[in-house]
């Protein structure tokens, strides 16, 4: 909003040129989104607290899990409000609200935030304790999957192309296939992250050091300069998604303040969905996809770990992992839960930077 008023009149006052800086407006929208969770963070956290929305973690899965987690009981949860109220302010305010691209990451996260919304709701309101169906949630998922790869594919200057990290010259031409893979990155991101968000921060943590990964990437690939010089695909209009991860980057310490070991609040499926979503429909926009693998690493491993325990449990009956998602399986190693957070945040630093690294190594 603030660009489209503003910018208009930088011939008067030539101040307002700052606004055709995708590099300011992206560093003002991480600090109002850090800020937005900042002032507004303790009001959701007794509203919620008022409405005695608490996380359930007694669910008898598990007596020693149930053990090692009883005081987290009745914890406020649905705080990815709070992530997505601070987002698309910033974005209202700083992002290019006629790209294509800033549109569509936005109807996403909403989408797949107000997803969540319905399955916490479910859950804490009207006390269903499996919430919304997986069927339903899945299927969410994957409509919104089709539009966006419906939309990319009928677009005139779209690509199908799957690039190769590490391999400048080795691409792979997937057609009508294209659609399918946004269904998979999309589909499984949201559930990736939904799977981390186990631990105090663990979630939130990760997804910042994606953030910061992809609004680089964001940048450099929506800039003809950079892109010819790094041999990567130049897609016009994709740097304003730089201001999309820094708003995300920005909510996302916002929300750690207070999401940090002990938490004060959780994220819940409105929060871990929509985020999963946000970064699986970027990696899509500046045709990183497989890099996503990377630069989510943590995110992989956790739903690799679930995926090949019930394999291996239905198969062999026995289990690979003392408990599943990962983070748990640590956990009963008597590792302390605030190290395994800690840990998983620098492995997730680390492959976000091995991440910008590929860019060189082509």
């Amino acid at each position: 909003m603030l660009y489209l008023l503003l910018y208009p009149l930088h011939p008067v006052f030539s101040v307002f040129n700052l606004f055709r800086y995708i590099t300011f407006r992206a560093s003002m929208a991480a600090l109002t989104a850090f800020l937005l969770s900042l002032i507004f963070g303790p009001w959701i956290i007794n509203l919620i607290k008022r409405l005695q929305i608490g996380e359930k973690v007694i669910k008898e899965d598990s007596k020693r899990l149930d053990e090692m987690h009883r005081k987290k009981q009745g914890t406020p949860t649905m705080g990815g409000v709070m992530i997505l109220f601070a987002v698309f302010t910033s974005l209202i305010l700083w992002a290019d609200l006629t790209n294509k691209y800033i549109l569509m990451a936005m109807f996403a996260t909403l989408w797949l935030g107000v997803t969540g919304f319905i399955d916490d709701y479910l859950k804490q309101v009207k006390k269903l304790s499996k919430g919304l169906k997986p069927s339903a949630k899945l299927i969410s998922q994957l409509v919104l999957s089709l539009l966006i790869g419906v939309f990319l594919f009928c677009q005139p200057d779209s690509s199908s192309r799957l690039d190769v990290p590490f391999l400048k010259d080795i691409s792979l031409q997937l057609g009508a296939l294209y659609i399918f893979l946004i269904i998979l990155v999309i589909m499984g991101s949201s559930n990736a992250v939904n799977l981390t968000d186990g631990l105090d921060g663990l979630a939130i943590g990760c997804v910042i050091m994606a953030a910061i990964a992809f609004a680089l990437l964001s940048y450099v690939t929506g800039n003809i300069r950079f892109s010819e010089y790094l041999l990567i695909p130049y897609i016009k209009g994709s740097g304003e998604l730089t201001v999309f991860c820094a708003s995300i980057l920005g909510a996302g310490l916002g929300f750690l303040w207070f999401n940090c070991y002990p938490a004060q609040i959780f994220m819940g499926d409105v929060g871990s969905l929509a985020l999963g979503g946000a970064l699986g429909t970027v990696a899509i926009f500046i045709k990183k996809e497989l890099l996503l693998v990377v630069v989510g690493g943590i995110f992989v491993l956790e739903a690799l770990s679930v995926i090949l325990q019930v394999a291996s449990f239905r198969l062999t009956k026995k289990r690979i992992f003392k408990i599943t998602p990962l983070h748990h399986h640590f956990e009963f190693l008597d590792w302390p839960e605030n190290k395994v957070i800690v840990r998983f945040w620098i492995i997730a630093g680390l492959l976000a930077l091995l991440t910008l690294v590929t860019l060189k190594l082509r």
